[in-house]
């Protein structure tokens, strides 16, 4: 499976560094950008798999951004915002409702509970494509089971009959 790359836009290169960090740790490919402009121009060219911005950005707020990235990308690709100004269940509910994020967290950021989000965020399909076989494989190995397994039927009785549910 291909690394997942996560753009992260921060103004705060603190907090930027940290969270890169924590995230290069759980073995993602970050991209950074230290304002909105930037990091949608980084978004467009590097088409990450999701962005985690702050919600207080220069050049373009972050809930400008959370929009217009949602929006281009049809949903495909979450945006969760992290930030350290708007905080409690309004802005979560505005963020989450009408900006479309897929999460949103307070800093400090609780390091667990934000790398877990992530790693659910990224669950891709592809993941099971390698280990499931094609659907006709499935069924020849089912058919062949079903000829091998077969026993000639008594008559008059019920393949079930005297057998506990």
């Amino acid at each position: 499976m291909a690394e997942k790359k996560i753009l992260i836009v921060d103004y705060d290169a603190e907090s930027l560094e940290k969270l890169s960090k924590l995230l290069k740790s759980n073995k993602f490919h970050i991209i950074k950008a230290s304002d909105g402009q930037a990091g949608y121009n980084k978004f467009r060219s590097e088409e990450p798999d999701l962005v985690v911005l702050e919600a207080i950005l220069p050049k373009m707020h972050g809930f400008d951004l959370t929009k217009r990235i949602t929006q281009e990308s049809e949903g495909r690709v979450p945006v969760v915002i992290v930030t350290g100004l708007y905080k409690g269940p309004r802005y979560r509910q505005e963020a989450l409702g009408s900006l479309g994020a897929a999460d949103f967290f307070e800093k400090p950021v609780d390091a667990e509970s934000f790398v877990s989000a992530i790693k659910k965020l990224l669950h891709e399909e592809d993941d099971f494509d390698e280990a499931l076989p094609d659907s006709n494989a499935v069924i020849e190995a089912l058919s062949r089971r079903g000829r091998a397994h077969a026993s000639p039927r008594r008559e008059g009785k019920s393949p079930h009959e005297g057998k506990r549910p």
